[in-house]
């Protein structure tokens, strides 16, 4: 287990560029491009963003009304398997303009309350409790995952960016949770990652000497941590047994595992 970051200030800035960067490809979107579907399944740009401003909401509850969030916990266990589409279903009927600005409203809202929580606080989420920065942290996680949705659904390429780091280390810190959720006993040793991020420079986590380890690409790893690519389309290699399946059933986001997507059959390593 990485130890939990001090400062949440780092993320937090680079949550706000991720928010930015993928503001600038909605903000100016006609109506008709709202509606274009995008790789998951039933979901256009417009549920996409609204999946982004349902779950900025709840961490936002989360941060600074615990009864509030404790009541939201209660109706997602009463409906365990679709909570998520209809937190998504709701927002997505909004007309564009009003869903743009309730998701820039929630985003800023949330960024502030983050900010001003007292050192060492943790809130209550889906998943294990979180300190502001795994808060912040996971939600630039999915602002990049689903932006990589409406990217792919508009036609767009985004270049990977350094603050893939922060989506390659929650992914790594959620080994033990993704072997848990499945029913699976995690591995009582650690791993050894080691990915090359865009620029060059190589992330490490875990003990040097460790017999168990994993390689490759940090994009890719991010790619299947988010479930965003299939495990054989992707530059990542496993040595260990345990190592070898956390690669299968990895993700780096709380709740129940999800159906990840179909292989491409594209050439390892190649942009997605």
């Amino acid at each position: 287990m990485l130890p939990a970051m001090a400062d949440p200030t780092p993320v937090l800035d680079d949550l706000r560029a991720e928010s930015d960067e993928l503001d600038s490809l909605v903000g100016q979107l006609t109506a008709e491009r709202w509606t274009l579907q995008t790789p998951a399944p039933r979901w256009t740009v417009a549920h996409q963003i609204a999946h982004l401003t349902w779950t900025d909401h709840s961490s936002l509850v989360a941060v600074t009304d615990e009864d509030g969030f404790r009541a939201l916990v209660e109706q997602a266990l009463a409906a365990p398997h679709s909570f998520v589409d209809q937190g998504a279903e709701r927002f997505a009927k909004l007309p564009p303009p009003e869903l743009l600005a309730k998701w820039r409203e929630g985003r800023a809202a949330l960024d502030s309350a983050l900010r001003a929580a007292p050192p060492g606080a943790r809130f209550l989420w889906y998943g294990p409790p979180m300190s502001a920065a795994s808060m912040a942290t996971a939600r630039l996680m999915e602002t990049w995952a689903h932006g990589l949705d409406i990217a792919d659904a508009l036609g767009v390429v985004r270049a990977p960016t350094d603050r893939l780091r922060h989506v390659a280390r929650i992914g790594v810190r959620a080994r033990d949770y993704a072997f848990a959720v499945r029913g699976l006993t995690p591995p009582t040793e650690q791993f050894r990652v080691e990915l090359t991020g865009p620029d060059g420079d190589v992330w490490t986590y875990g003990p040097e000497d460790a017999p168990q380890h994993v390689t490759g690409s940090a994009l890719d790893f991010c790619l299947l941590a988010t479930q965003r690519a299939h495990r054989t389309d992707l530059d990542l290699h496993a040595v260990g047994t345990d190592a070898d399946q956390w690669l299968d059933i990895a993700q780096a986001f709380a709740g129940l595992p999800g159906a990840g997507r179909p292989p491409k059959g594209r050439p390892k390593g190649a942009a997605q």
